[in-house]
């Protein structure tokens, strides 16, 4: 069953929160949604869920649009705590499975697993606000996955948690996916964006900038070349011809390559200074994406 984000505006007064977002999320895929805050991650995820109206566009899930019924399927995890700070936390997420339609025991059951995999277990008799940001970060986690959803969205899951807890979390989701379960989640964490997502989304100022597989969005964004030539003057590489300067640290020099450029002129225009001691190729990273889809206006779709 796939969610289908199409083509969402949405205005707070004269403000444009979102303008036009669509992109997909298929069965069994992990689907990373990132930009600067402010950037409409959030609404969109609120309207996904019914938690706010969208001004036009449509949410649909499975080819449907989301109904009450729909959304009871869904395990989704906010930005802002949600949860009650003087419940228990067995008690808060069996309470939360019932809502979903679990009977009791089953309620129970589901609580217990989740509280033991996500590392709960001396915690799970205390109050809300007597846990570590970390571990209601945890409850939280807990809470959207307990009624084993079909459709996970996560706002800012890793949000406050260790590196051992990023690992469990990192395995829950991409066992829910191995199951065929879309996940839908944002985070500011691009490196790990860029190991677990399977495609990836870039919004900025309310605009979808960029969707696809990291390889896909850096395919054609130009190659980046790493040169180390001790005996080179300053400014060496400035006229080969589309090569550009990105970072000039000493012998070492940071070049972005236009898809015509030849890398063999860099390296002769290298040479001609004296040794070459490196030259390698640099692929793009997430983060190097995301910067350039942020700031450069015009950025592609």
């Amino acid at each position: 069953m796939t969610l289908e984000i199409d083509r969402l505006s949405k205005r707070f007064g004269t403000k444009t929160a979102l303008d036009g977002v669509s992109f997909t999320a298929a069965p069994g895929e992990l689907f990373g949604f990132v930009g600067s805050n402010g950037a409409g991650k959030t609404t969109t995820m609120r309207i996904a869920l019914g938690v706010l109206a969208a001004d036009s566009g449509e949410v649909r899930f499975a080819g449907q649009p989301v109904t009450h019924d729909t959304r009871a399927q869904i395990g989704y995890l906010p930005e802002e705590r949600g949860l009650y700070p003087k419940m228990k936390v067995i008690d808060q997420l069996v309470y939360l499975a019932e809502l979903h339609g679990l009977s009791t025991n089953d309620a129970h059951r589901a609580a217990e697993l989740w509280i033991a995999r996500l590392g709960l277990g001396p915690r799970r008799k205390d109050d809300i606000q007597k846990l570590s940001l970390g571990n209601q970060q945890r409850v939280q986690l807990a809470a959207a996955l307990v009624h084993d959803p079909a459709l996970l969205v996560l706002d800012e899951p890793f949000s406050g948690l260790d590196p051992l807890a990023v690992d469990v979390l990192s395995g829950v989701l991409r066992e829910k996916a191995a199951t065929g379960v879309p996940v839908v989640f944002s985070s500011h964490q691009l490196d790990l964006v860029e190991r677990l997502c399977d495609r990836v989304g870039i919004i900025r100022d309310g605009r979808m900038v960029a969707v696809g597989t990291v390889d896909e969005l850096t395919r054609d964004a130009g190659r980046r070349l790493v040169v180390t030539a001790p005996s080179a003057n300053p400014g060496w590489a400035a006229t080969v011809p589309g090569a550009r300067v990105l970072e000039d640290r000493g012998p070492t020099t940071v070049l972005e390559l236009s898809p015509s450029a030849d890398d063999q002129a860099v390296l002769a225009a290298a040479l001609a200074t004296g040794p070459v001691t490196e030259f390698s190729h640099r692929r793009r990273t997430l983060a190097d994406l995301f910067r350039d889809s942020v700031a450069t206006p015009g950025a592609p779709r």
